[in-house]
């Protein structure tokens, strides 16, 4: 969590203090629109964030960990988590920005008891906050296996529940194509490309890879299944290799050394 907070840098002020609860506005969040970009500028020379650090000794604890609040300008922002009734939620166990300009925070709502609704944009888009749902509804068997929350790609960006990835930098947000558009894919992310823009995702009999950045695909079929994930590394370099398709799309497929391989599909 240090570093998370050593990330917002000077432009963002973190500070231990009970806040004015009457300056709250409690926000509904937003749906998202497809490969949606975050990273508009700040308006004046002081940002519009402020990331807080609640009161521990005032605020109930947080599972044992901090947590933290964000104030938009002079307002404390809190985020309704259910349209149906009045709930809403300011206080947050996550919070770290996705853009250079610090404009645009991914935030996880703290004691949430569930993954796939807890996590948030908080931005300035279109001169006005903007707070964006990082939730498709799902009705995979096995959601509750592979709903995990965030999982951090390096420096390349943010997987989101195998539904969302957020690049850093620039803070555009793409929704991962699902096998079945019901249900959010049910494996384990393993692997991305070596040029960060192929997602690889480990299911009983297949690698399902999805580039995020065109929605194509490409299912590759396993003879038998993977070992075990300590030992997945060594197997993927002895079994598969890189290979680019006509588009120059990067997928991982099954190394064959009987295979005749066609020049072009490295073109």
């Amino acid at each position: 969590m240090k570093q998370i907070l050593y990330a917002l840098g000077l432009s963002v002020l973190l500070f231990s203090c009970k806040q004015n609860q009457k300056n709250a506005v409690i926000y509904s969040p937003r749906t998202l629109t497809a490969n949606e970009k975050f990273n508009a500028a700040q308006p004046s020379a002081d940002s519009v964030f402020t990331i807080y650090k609640h009161n521990s000794e005032k605020d109930a604890p947080i599972s044992g960990t901090e947590a933290f609040g964000i104030k938009f300008k002079d307002t404390v922002v809190s985020i309704q988590v259910n349209k149906a009734d009045s709930s809403a939620a300011d206080k947050f166990s996550y919070v770290q920005p996705v853009n250079t300009q610090q404009t645009t925070f991914l935030v996880q709502l703290a004691n949430h008891p569930d993954l796939a609704t807890a996590f948030y944009l908080i931005a300035f888009k279109d001169d006005k906050l903007n707070v964006i749902s990082l939730n498709r509804p799902s009705t995979g068997k096995q959601d509750g296996k592979f709903t995990t929350g965030l999982n951090k790609i390096g420096r390349g960006g943010y997987l989101i529940n195998n539904d969302f990835f957020i690049t850093n930098v620039n803070a555009q947000v793409y929704l991962i194509k699902r096998q079945n558009p019901e249900e959010r894919i049910q494996g384990e992310f393993i692997l991305n490309s070596p040029d960060k823009s192929t997602l690889v995702f480990l299911q009983p009999s297949s690698l399902y890879e999805v580039h995020y950045e065109s929605d194509e695909v490409f299912t590759q079929p396993l003879s038998k299944p993977a070992p075990a994930t300590a030992d997945l590394s060594g197997w993927i370099k002895d079994n598969f290799n890189w290979e680019k398709n006509k588009k120059g799309i990067t997928f991982l497929k099954f190394s064959d050394s009987n295979r005749i391989v066609d020049i072009k599909e490295f073109g």
